[in-house]
């Protein structure tokens, strides 16, 4: 199974999207898995390649890969003779896929068979647009790039994933990028980081991070725009994963420590501290 994560995140040309995932997959019951390792993130590039989206799935990988051909062919129909897409030209793809998807899965429907399928599609244009949409097991997608802001498919997604969000401050409603303002000073990879560190502690089907986060975004170059997708850096995968370490230490240490001093002393030290009074 997959976790996979997608964030509406803010950058100085408008939004992108923040994506990443495990690794491992695993094939069998519970109990009796078979397990291996594969790269879940799919990039859409146009045939004069400018990106056009991003695409993860979670589910069975023979529907995963058909899915990633069929919205790689959608969207560079609907993508224009300069190889850009945009907001609306995004959404009339979707409704194509869904057509699409829609179509087979009640055709395996009727021969008795369950599809397991989730996908998330990502897309950032040259506004600083983000687009970002879940299909479901029925092929509808939902967008939610809006409301929540963010999509989380696969194993764990619901107590693991939104919990650690929810938790961390994630808004879940953005109206606008003030709504994500405090997320702009957290760094995404050592996020990633740590919501699939701590779900895969608690859920073996899921992988700990290994450097699959990436970003869709508009970047600026010689006076020109243009969409650009790029991988954090997976170098600093170890040194992520021992900052992480160190964070659930601290989240640990503070209970204790408001069990001990009590909340209101604890925050009036932590707020010296961010205000640089303890420097």
């Amino acid at each position: 199974m997959t976790l996979a994560l997608a964030f509406k995140w803010p950058t100085p040309h408008g939004e992108s999207v923040v994506i990443c995932t495990d690794t491992r997959v695993t094939i069998g019951d519970h109990g009796n898995w078979i397990v291996s390792e594969t790269r879940k993130i799919h990039s859409i590039i146009s045939d004069n390649n400018k990106y056009l989206g991003i695409i993860s799935g979670a589910g069975d990988l023979v529907l995963i890969k058909w899915a990633c051909e069929v919205a790689d062919k959608v969207m560079k129909e609907y993508a224009g003779e300069d190889g850009l897409i945009f907001f609306d030209e995004v959404r009339q793809a979707v409704r194509k896929m869904e057509e699409i998807f829609m179509d087979r899965f009640s055709r395996l429907l009727t021969m008795g068979i369950e599809p397991e399928f989730e996908l998330v599609l990502s897309s950032v244009d040259l506004d600083g647009k983000a687009s970002l949409y879940q299909f479901d097991y029925r092929g509808l997608a939902e967008p939610v790039h809006n409301s929540p802001g963010c999509a989380i498919i696969g194993s764990g997604a619901i107590n693991g994933g939104i919990l650690l969000l929810k938790l961390l401050g994630y808004p879940f409603v953005i109206r606008d990028l003030s709504d994500l303002e405090y997320f702009s000073e957290i760094e995404p990879d050592i996020l990633a980081t740590f919501i699939l560190d701590v779900v895969s502690q608690v859920d073996p089907s899921v992988g700990s991070f290994v450097g699959e986060c990436f970003k869709l975004e508009v970047i600026e170059e010689n006076g020109e725009k243009r969409v650009d997708f790029k991988r954090f850096n997976p170098k600093a995968v170890i040194q992520n994963k021992l900052k992480v370490a160190q964070r659930i230490e601290l989240i640990r240490y503070l209970w204790r420590l408001c069990d001990k001093k009590g909340e209101d002393k604890v925050r009036k030290a932590l707020d010296k501290l961010m205000s640089g009074e303890l420097d």
